[in-house]
Protein backbone atom coordinates (compact mmCIF):
# COMPACT_ATOMS: atom_id res chain seq x y z
CA UNK A 1 0.00 0.00 0.00
CA UNK A 2 1.59 3.13 -1.11
CA UNK A 3 0.62 6.76 -0.41
CA UNK A 4 1.70 10.17 -1.88
CA UNK A 5 4.29 11.69 0.44
CA UNK A 6 4.84 14.27 -1.80
CA UNK A 7 4.75 17.96 0.20
CA UNK A 8 1.34 18.54 -2.18
CA UNK A 9 -1.49 19.59 0.14
CA UNK A 10 -3.50 16.79 1.88
CA UNK A 11 -7.15 15.64 0.61
CA UNK A 12 -9.67 13.42 1.71
CA UNK A 13 -10.51 12.39 -2.40
CA UNK A 14 -13.08 9.49 -3.43
CA UNK A 15 -11.66 10.28 -6.94
CA UNK A 16 -13.40 7.15 -8.95
CA UNK A 17 -15.11 5.62 -5.87
CA UNK A 18 -19.08 4.98 -5.69
CA UNK A 19 -20.84 5.98 -2.41
CA UNK A 20 -24.60 5.38 -1.49
CA UNK A 21 -25.89 7.71 1.47
CA UNK A 22 -29.23 6.24 2.85
CA UNK A 23 -31.48 9.06 4.24
CA UNK A 24 -29.79 11.39 2.30
CA UNK A 25 -32.07 14.54 1.45
CA UNK A 26 -31.62 16.49 4.36
CA UNK A 27 -29.58 16.98 7.37
CA UNK A 28 -26.44 14.80 8.52
CA UNK A 29 -27.58 12.67 5.12
CA UNK A 30 -27.54 15.65 2.74
CA UNK A 31 -24.19 17.30 4.59
CA UNK A 32 -22.65 14.16 4.08
CA UNK A 33 -23.93 13.82 -0.26
CA UNK A 34 -22.22 17.52 -0.35
CA UNK A 35 -18.95 16.71 0.89
CA UNK A 36 -18.27 13.33 -0.87
CA UNK A 37 -19.32 14.88 -3.84
CA UNK A 38 -16.96 17.25 -3.13
CA UNK A 39 -14.16 15.11 -3.09
CA UNK A 40 -15.20 13.01 -6.17
CA UNK A 41 -17.27 10.56 -5.34
CA UNK A 42 -20.63 9.71 -7.96
CA UNK A 43 -23.31 9.44 -5.38
CA UNK A 44 -26.12 7.68 -5.01
CA UNK A 45 -28.46 8.80 -1.99
CA UNK A 46 -31.83 7.67 -0.27
CA UNK A 47 -35.23 9.92 0.35
CA UNK A 48 -38.66 9.08 1.60
CA UNK A 49 -40.82 11.93 0.60
CA UNK A 50 -38.34 14.94 0.48
CA UNK A 51 -38.45 15.29 -3.14
CA UNK A 52 -37.81 19.15 -3.24
CA UNK A 53 -34.66 18.79 -1.00
CA UNK A 54 -33.45 15.83 -2.78
CA UNK A 55 -33.85 17.70 -6.51
CA UNK A 56 -32.43 20.25 -5.11
CA UNK A 57 -29.53 18.45 -3.74
CA UNK A 58 -28.89 16.75 -7.22
CA UNK A 59 -28.52 20.14 -8.69
CA UNK A 60 -26.42 21.59 -6.41
CA UNK A 61 -23.69 18.76 -6.76
CA UNK A 62 -23.93 18.41 -10.17
CA UNK A 63 -26.58 16.67 -11.60
CA UNK A 64 -27.89 13.05 -12.24
CA UNK A 65 -24.59 11.82 -13.87
CA UNK A 66 -22.56 12.21 -10.65
CA UNK A 67 -25.63 12.57 -8.04
CA UNK A 68 -28.28 10.44 -7.93
CA UNK A 69 -31.52 10.75 -5.89
CA UNK A 70 -33.93 7.34 -5.04
CA UNK A 71 -37.13 7.60 -3.73
CA UNK A 72 -37.25 4.47 -1.33
CA UNK A 73 -39.12 3.30 1.96
CA UNK A 74 -36.21 1.67 3.72
CA UNK A 75 -38.54 -0.67 6.42
CA UNK A 76 -37.58 -4.04 5.21
CA UNK A 77 -34.25 -5.81 4.65
CA UNK A 78 -36.00 -6.40 0.87
CA UNK A 79 -36.38 -2.61 0.84
CA UNK A 80 -32.43 -2.42 1.09
CA UNK A 81 -31.36 -4.70 -1.12
CA UNK A 82 -33.60 -3.45 -3.46
CA UNK A 83 -31.43 0.47 -3.03
CA UNK A 84 -28.18 -0.94 -3.51
CA UNK A 85 -29.29 -2.87 -6.84
CA UNK A 86 -30.49 0.58 -7.98
CA UNK A 87 -26.95 2.34 -7.24
CA UNK A 88 -25.09 -0.46 -9.07
CA UNK A 89 -27.47 -0.71 -12.04
CA UNK A 90 -26.94 3.55 -11.90
CA UNK A 91 -23.11 3.76 -11.38
CA UNK A 92 -21.93 0.20 -11.70
CA UNK A 93 -20.61 -0.85 -8.39
CA UNK A 94 -20.54 0.25 -5.02
CA UNK A 95 -17.30 1.43 -3.24
CA UNK A 96 -18.96 3.42 0.39
CA UNK A 97 -22.38 2.26 1.65
CA UNK A 98 -23.26 5.35 4.52
CA UNK A 99 -26.20 3.92 6.28
CA UNK A 100 -27.56 6.99 7.66
CA UNK A 101 -31.74 7.13 7.54
CA UNK A 102 -33.04 6.41 10.61
CA UNK A 103 -36.47 7.31 12.71
CA UNK A 104 -36.72 8.73 16.61
CA UNK A 105 -39.66 8.58 17.60
CA UNK A 106 -40.35 12.47 19.45
CA UNK A 107 -43.17 11.04 21.62
CA UNK A 108 -42.00 9.86 25.02
CA UNK A 109 -43.02 6.32 25.81
CA UNK A 110 -42.54 4.54 28.43
CA UNK A 111 -41.50 0.88 28.54
CA UNK A 112 -45.16 -0.35 30.29
CA UNK A 113 -46.91 2.16 27.27
CA UNK A 114 -44.94 1.82 24.57
CA UNK A 115 -47.66 0.12 21.60
CA UNK A 116 -46.19 -2.68 19.42
CA UNK A 117 -46.35 -0.83 16.20
CA UNK A 118 -44.20 2.08 17.81
CA UNK A 119 -41.37 -0.42 18.48
CA UNK A 120 -41.45 -2.60 15.56
CA UNK A 121 -41.75 0.07 13.32
CA UNK A 122 -38.62 1.80 14.80
CA UNK A 123 -36.58 -1.78 14.05
CA UNK A 124 -38.09 -2.21 10.91
CA UNK A 125 -36.72 1.33 9.46
CA UNK A 126 -33.28 1.47 12.02
CA UNK A 127 -32.53 -2.15 11.96
CA UNK A 128 -34.02 -4.48 9.34
CA UNK A 129 -33.71 -2.39 6.40
CA UNK A 130 -30.01 -2.15 7.42
CA UNK A 131 -29.61 -6.12 6.93
CA UNK A 132 -30.32 -5.86 3.47
CA UNK A 133 -28.28 -2.82 2.46
CA UNK A 134 -25.39 -4.46 3.94
CA UNK A 135 -26.22 -7.87 2.76
CA UNK A 136 -26.78 -6.68 -1.03
CA UNK A 137 -23.40 -4.16 -0.46
CA UNK A 138 -21.11 -6.88 0.75
CA UNK A 139 -22.10 -9.15 -1.89
CA UNK A 140 -21.51 -6.10 -4.46
CA UNK A 141 -17.82 -5.42 -2.87
CA UNK A 142 -17.02 -9.06 -3.32
CA UNK A 143 -17.36 -9.42 -7.04
CA UNK A 144 -15.23 -5.98 -7.15
CA UNK A 145 -11.15 -5.80 -7.43
CA UNK A 146 -9.27 -4.39 -4.53
CA UNK A 147 -8.05 -0.66 -5.41
CA UNK A 148 -4.45 0.40 -5.08
CA UNK A 149 -4.53 0.53 -1.41
CA UNK A 150 -6.27 -2.98 -1.37
CA UNK A 151 -9.81 -2.18 -0.53
CA UNK A 152 -12.70 -3.11 -1.84
CA UNK A 153 -15.48 -1.35 0.21
CA UNK A 154 -16.26 0.78 2.95
CA UNK A 155 -18.98 0.30 5.45
CA UNK A 156 -20.37 3.06 7.81
CA UNK A 157 -23.07 2.89 9.90
CA UNK A 158 -24.64 5.63 11.91
CA UNK A 159 -25.75 4.75 15.23
CA UNK A 160 -26.38 7.37 18.24
CA UNK A 161 -25.20 8.18 21.86
CA UNK A 162 -28.27 6.60 23.05
CA UNK A 163 -26.57 3.68 21.72
CA UNK A 164 -24.30 3.46 24.33
CA UNK A 165 -25.90 5.10 27.05
CA UNK A 166 -29.73 4.04 26.57
CA UNK A 167 -32.56 6.70 26.51
CA UNK A 168 -35.43 6.73 29.05
CA UNK A 169 -38.75 6.88 27.51
CA UNK A 170 -36.74 5.94 23.75
CA UNK A 171 -36.22 1.98 24.45
CA UNK A 172 -37.25 1.52 20.84
CA UNK A 173 -34.56 3.66 19.44
CA UNK A 174 -31.44 3.33 21.93
CA UNK A 175 -32.08 -0.49 21.53
CA UNK A 176 -32.26 -0.23 17.45
CA UNK A 177 -28.99 1.62 17.10
CA UNK A 178 -27.33 -0.16 19.62
CA UNK A 179 -27.91 -3.21 17.44
CA UNK A 180 -25.74 -0.83 15.09
CA UNK A 181 -22.90 -0.99 17.24
CA UNK A 182 -22.60 -4.60 17.56
CA UNK A 183 -23.47 -5.14 14.07
CA UNK A 184 -20.25 -3.67 13.28
CA UNK A 185 -18.35 -4.70 15.54
CA UNK A 186 -19.38 -8.55 14.22
CA UNK A 187 -19.19 -7.44 10.59
CA UNK A 188 -15.51 -5.52 11.24
CA UNK A 189 -14.14 -9.51 12.41
CA UNK A 190 -16.19 -11.31 9.45
CA UNK A 191 -15.19 -8.80 6.48
CA UNK A 192 -11.70 -6.98 7.40
CA UNK A 193 -9.91 -10.32 5.74
CA UNK A 194 -11.65 -9.54 2.88
CA UNK A 195 -10.51 -5.54 2.73
CA UNK A 196 -14.45 -4.56 3.64
CA UNK A 197 -13.91 -2.36 6.63
CA UNK A 198 -16.86 -1.88 8.91
CA UNK A 199 -17.05 1.22 11.01
CA UNK A 200 -19.50 3.51 13.38
CA UNK A 201 -20.30 7.06 13.87
CA UNK A 202 -22.16 7.67 16.48
CA UNK A 203 -23.42 11.48 16.17
CA UNK A 204 -24.97 12.90 19.88
CA UNK A 205 -27.42 16.20 19.20
CA UNK A 206 -27.22 17.42 16.40
CA UNK A 207 -29.29 20.40 14.18
CA UNK A 208 -31.24 18.25 12.40
CA UNK A 209 -35.10 18.69 11.04
CA UNK A 210 -35.81 15.79 13.23
CA UNK A 211 -33.73 17.14 16.80
CA UNK A 212 -35.33 20.34 16.17
CA UNK A 213 -38.17 19.94 18.17
CA UNK A 214 -36.69 18.20 21.23
CA UNK A 215 -34.08 21.58 21.21
CA UNK A 216 -36.28 24.32 20.28
CA UNK A 217 -38.21 23.58 23.57
CA UNK A 218 -36.98 25.43 26.25
CA UNK A 219 -37.18 22.64 29.10
CA UNK A 220 -35.74 19.98 26.81
CA UNK A 221 -32.72 22.32 25.56
CA UNK A 222 -31.61 23.20 28.56
CA UNK A 223 -31.49 19.47 30.01
CA UNK A 224 -29.44 18.58 26.15
CA UNK A 225 -27.02 21.23 26.97
CA UNK A 226 -26.50 20.22 30.23
CA UNK A 227 -25.44 16.75 29.00
CA UNK A 228 -22.83 18.15 26.36
CA UNK A 229 -19.30 19.37 27.30
CA UNK A 230 -18.51 21.45 24.31
CA UNK A 231 -22.09 23.22 25.23
CA UNK A 232 -23.29 23.25 22.16
CA UNK A 233 -25.07 20.60 19.41
CA UNK A 234 -23.05 19.85 16.47
CA UNK A 235 -23.68 20.58 12.95
CA UNK A 236 -24.15 17.86 10.03
CA UNK A 237 -21.06 18.96 8.58
CA UNK A 238 -19.34 17.46 11.98
CA UNK A 239 -20.59 14.57 11.27
CA UNK A 240 -19.95 14.49 7.73
CA UNK A 241 -16.34 15.33 8.01
CA UNK A 242 -15.53 11.95 9.98
CA UNK A 243 -17.86 10.00 7.86
CA UNK A 244 -16.02 11.20 5.22
CA UNK A 245 -12.72 10.30 6.54
CA UNK A 246 -13.61 6.59 7.23
CA UNK A 247 -14.57 6.03 3.50
CA UNK A 248 -10.56 7.26 2.66
CA UNK A 249 -7.26 5.09 2.49
CA UNK A 250 -6.48 7.24 5.41
CA UNK A 251 -8.50 5.37 6.90
CA UNK A 252 -7.15 1.99 6.11
CA UNK A 253 -6.13 0.60 9.30
CA UNK A 254 -9.25 1.27 11.03
CA UNK A 255 -12.58 -1.25 11.16
CA UNK A 256 -14.89 -2.20 14.26
CA UNK A 257 -14.28 1.53 15.67
CA UNK A 258 -17.33 3.72 17.10
CA UNK A 259 -16.16 7.21 16.72
CA UNK A 260 -18.04 8.97 19.06
CA UNK A 261 -18.86 12.42 17.65
CA UNK A 262 -21.17 14.10 19.82
CA UNK A 263 -18.83 17.23 21.93
CA UNK A 264 -18.02 14.65 25.00
CA UNK A 265 -21.66 13.81 25.72
CA UNK A 266 -20.98 10.06 26.43
CA UNK A 267 -18.25 11.16 29.62
CA UNK A 268 -21.40 13.01 31.52
CA UNK A 269 -25.05 12.16 32.18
Amino acid sequence: MAFDNSPSPVTLSLDGKVALITGGSRGIGAATVRLFARAGARVCFSYRSATKQANDLMAECGGEDVCFGVRQQLDSAADGRALVNTAVERFGRLDALVVNHGVWPARDAGIDTMEDAQWQSTLDINLNSVFGLVQRAVAQMKLQSADAHGTRGHIVLIASTAAQRGEAFHADYAASKGALISLTKSLSSELAAEHIYVNCVAPGWVETEMSAPAINDPVTRKKIFATIPVGRVGKPEEIAGPVLFLCTPYAGFISGEVMNVNGGAVLVG
